[in-house]
């Protein structure tokens, strides 16, 4: 299950990052509101944590235009605003759950599990390009020779990739959303990410490829 998380204090951020990848979440993190649309835009999500007060747009005017172009993804505030006003704004504009800071971990779980648990704003879990399908709930990649379950990693990535096959995706695209902006990994780990998962698509006997173009980017090609 891959949930959004806006939260511009980064070390909160990484916590609470840290907290949802130990419990099979997959995560990718943003700073700011605008940050977070663009992110809303390029990729589904089952679930949307929001903090109210962001750089460039807050957590309000995210979930207002979420809604304005019809995306239902559910929403959850999290946030230190606990005026009973703001909670009624924040349900009213269209969240589907508020919990104010500081929160249990315990409790935090509960509330994603409850406001994913209906499957509203969710479309079909499994991705499928040539003879090969990504399951996003198990992280399963099948094909007509066998299956894996793949690493967070490794999923985030064949995610990517299988979402928009023909589309170039650069080694810095990768290291942005899967390890993070301030992550301290080196570029070359993507390459060896790819190498994974090219190992398990052969293994799993797809008619599919993950092909390199020098100095742009990945993507995917059906034959050989």
């Amino acid at each position: 299950m891959r949930i959004l998380l806006a939260e511009d204090e980064r070390s909160l951020s990484r916590a609470i990052c840290a907290i949802l990848q130990k419990n099979n979440y997959s995560v990718d993190a943003v700073y700011d509101g605008q940050e977070a649309l663009d992110y809303l835009e390029s990729a589904n999500y089952d679930g949307v944590i929001l903090d109210w007060m962001m750089p460039k747009k807050d957590g309000i005017q995210v979930l207002q235009a979420m809604r304005a172009n019809g995306n239902t993804t559910p929403v959850l505030f999290l946030t230190a605003r606990s005026d009973v006003d703001d909670k009624v704004l924040g349900l009213d504009s269209g969240a589907n759950d508020y919990l104010t800071k500081p929160f249990a971990t315990r409790e935090l779980l509960a509330r994603i599990r409850a406001m994913t648990r209906s499957g509203a704003g969710q479309t079909d879990s499994r991705l499928r390009f040539g003879n090969v399908t990504l399951d996003c709930a198990s992280y399963e990649l099948s094909g007509p020779a066998g299956s894996y379950r793949l690493a967070n990693k490794e999923f985030q990535m064949m995610e990517m990739l299988m979402r928009q096959p023909a589309k170039l995706i650069s080694t810095e695209r990768f290291m942005d959303r899967v390890w993070g902006y301030d992550s301290e990994a080196e570029l070359n780990v993507v390459w060896v990410y790819i190498s994974y998962l090219r190992k398990k698509l052969a293994a799993i006997g797809a008619d599919i490829r993950i092909k390199a173009q020098r100095n742009a980017g990945y993507c995917l090609e059906e034959g050989e």
